[in-house]
């Protein structure tokens, strides 16, 4: 990220503080380099397991170029998409939890490496966020494959995952 682009990021994620100033001042001064940032105005949140999260964005980097803010915590155990404001309330999905209105959600200061939480797709500053739909969509395909998995999806004629115990001669 530049610098305008962090800047901007910085004011985009910082205005829906109770206090804007005291959040960037926050970012500072934590040695942790993280704020806690009220989800609900301008964003909700989508959690995913990391199982699922990380193939979702791949997807979806593949389905638009480049999503909206996508965060992860320590060790990819989940991974959060922004999405608009009132999703989570609309939202239905097993193992997706939701971070909207009169929640809160620790945010990493773009552009700066911290031991948790991270950006694995910052924010623009744009107010750009991701696409509910092609998100439900990335996350489907995602889960797909995760059910097929990779002994099932290879293989040639005679070795494991080449069609199914019907097809094979002995």
């Amino acid at each position: 990220m530049t610098g305008s682009d962090v800047k901007n990021a910085v004011e985009w994620l910082a205005s829906v503080a109770p206090d804007p100033d005291a959040c960037k001042r926050e970012w500072e001064r934590n040695p942790l380099g993280v704020s806690l940032l009220p989800a609900g105005l301008a964003w909700d949140v989508l959690i995913l397991p990391g199982d699922l999260g990380q193939p979702t964005l791949d997807v979806l980097i593949r389905l638009v170029g480049r999503p909206g803010p996508v965060l992860a915590d320590f060790g990819e155990a989940r991974v959060g998409f922004f999405v608009p404001s009132g999703t989570v309330a609309r939202w239905f999905g097993t193992g997706v939890r939701g971070a909207g209105a009169g929640t809160w959600i620790v945010v990493p200061y773009p552009g700066r490496a911290t031991g948790g939480v991270r950006w694995l797709v910052p924010p623009d500053g744009s107010g750009s966020l991701n696409d509910p739909a092609m998100l439900e969509l990335a996350m489907h395909e995602a889960a797909a494959r995760n059910a097929v998995g990779p002994r099932e999806t290879g293989g040639t004629c005679g070795t494991p995952g080449a069609g199914t115990a019907g097809d094979r001669h002995g």
